[in-house]
């Protein structure tokens, strides 16, 4: 039996807290369907254990919980913090630095760390990551290429596991990184069985998640060439008129985008293009056809690729049922 500890800082999101436990508990009633012993156990620690502990044995009493054993993988929930303001205050409160004091001793004893959303940015702090890939939440990826240049963000993942570490977008991507966990202890048919019985369709990409609107919105010049890109968009957009609707040299849109987006200015224009025909996609019965040429397209096949690539889907599977 694999013993997962769940650290509960004050202010993690109730919904982790209970994402982590249900799929433990998932995946263990599965396997008691098939004659076989439970395959995790539950700790809980931090300053807000007590509460989390109380709350958890409430909705899933049989779901063991262990006390002694040396953990296996070490949870560390999505965080209540929205904003940049409130991620750095929170990297200095007393509770997060002895926090990180403990990840760093459960990594030198090869424990597995799993964060996701803001929780990364605490395991980024330690220093654990430095050098290796590594997701988080996509309104926050800006700030946490500024903070910690020396780890390779892939913002669009939706979890990424690179050694003993596996990160995490979004809040409700916790219920995936819970998955990859159940994965890698009992075997991708398990996870698959989880999947189903949650009802969790498979998302590998936040990418089809991010509002560009909202990254951009962090500098105002970007915010008025995004407002402009999306006005000519059919038209075709090039990087030199981008820069022009920003008010700015090529040069210098270039350093501001990839500072409020952390993508190019080229990648910004297909990130664009993306974010409109997925909307077409969902909202309307326009053919691909039609949609490509929306967008700047003049070849569907451009479309179909770019959505594969970024949103992580075909263009059918993101019609409404």
């Amino acid at each position: 039996m694999r013993t997962i500890e769940l650290y509960a800082l004050e202010g993690a999101m109730s919904s982790s807290l209970a994402i982590t436990a249900d799929v433990l508990a998932t995946a263990n009633r599965l396997r008691s369907t098939r004659g076989r012993p439970p395959a995790f156990d539950l700790r809980v620690r931090g300053p807000a254990a007590r509460a989390a502990r109380t709350f958890l044995h409430a909705a899933l009493p049989e779901l063991p919980q262990s006390a002694d054993k040396r953990a296996d993988a070490l949870i560390i929930p999505s965080l209540v913090t929205v904003t940049e303001e409130a991620v750095q205050a929170r990297l200095l409160r007393r509770d997060a630095v002895r926090m990180r004091s403990e990840l760093i001793e459960a990594a030198e004893q090869g424990v597995h760390i799993a964060a996701s959303c803001s929780a990364v940015f605490h395991v980024a702090r330690t220093g654990l990551l430095d050098g290796r890939r590594a997701t988080t939440t996509w309104w926050l990826a800006p700030a946490f290429r500024r903070m910690f240049p020396n780890i390779e963000l892939d913002a669009d993942e939706m979890v990424v596991s690179d050694g003993r570490f596996s990160t995490a977008g979004a809040a409700m991507a916790h219920l995936d990184l819970m998955l990859s966990l159940v994965e890698r202890y009992c075997g991708a048919d398990m996870a698959s069985r989880c999947a189903r019985f949650l009802v969790l369709d498979g998302r590998r990409s936040q990418a089809r998640y991010m509002a560009m609107g909202q990254l951009a919105g962090q500098d105002p010049n970007v915010a008025r060439a995004e407002r402009w890109a999306r006005s000519e968009l059919e038209r075709g957009v090039t990087v030199e008129a981008l820069a022009a609707a920003a008010g700015l040299s090529t040069r210098t849109f270039a350093r501001r985008v990839a500072s409020a987006t952390g993508l190019s200015p080229v990648q910004f224009i297909r990130r664009l293009r993306v974010e409109r025909a997925v909307e077409l996609l969902e909202t309307t019965t326009l053919s691909v056809e039609v949609i490509a040429n929306r967008v700047g397209y003049s070849e569907p096949t451009t479309l179909r690729r770019l959505l594969k690539r970024e949103a992580g889907a075909r263009p059918r599977e993101l019609r409404p049922a």
